[in-house]
């Protein structure tokens, strides 16, 4: 149940940064005070920094999802 709720706080924080290019700069710059705004909650770091993990985590899979189908893609229209 408590695992559920962090991935989807996760999911939503992950969506935010990649809607709004100033949560995005934020975020790089500061992860761990981004993710305490955008959840409103102040919580202790080392559970914060674990949230930041996750939303590292799930930024990366994306974007290595969105280069396997753009080569994927690229491929189809002879380009690679």
């Amino acid at each position: 149940m408590v695992l559920d709720i962090i991935k989807a706080k996760i999911d939503e924080i992950v969506e935010k940064i990649k809607q709004d290019d100033k949560i995005a700069q934020k975020f790089a710059k500061d992860p761990i005070g981004t993710v305490e705004g955008l959840i409103g909650i102040d919580l202790p770091n080392d559970q914060i920094e674990a949230i930041v993990d996750g939303v590292k985590a799930k930024i990366k899979l994306d974007k290595l999802d969105l280069d396997k189908i753009g080569s994927a893609l690229g491929g189809l229209f002879g380009k690679k």
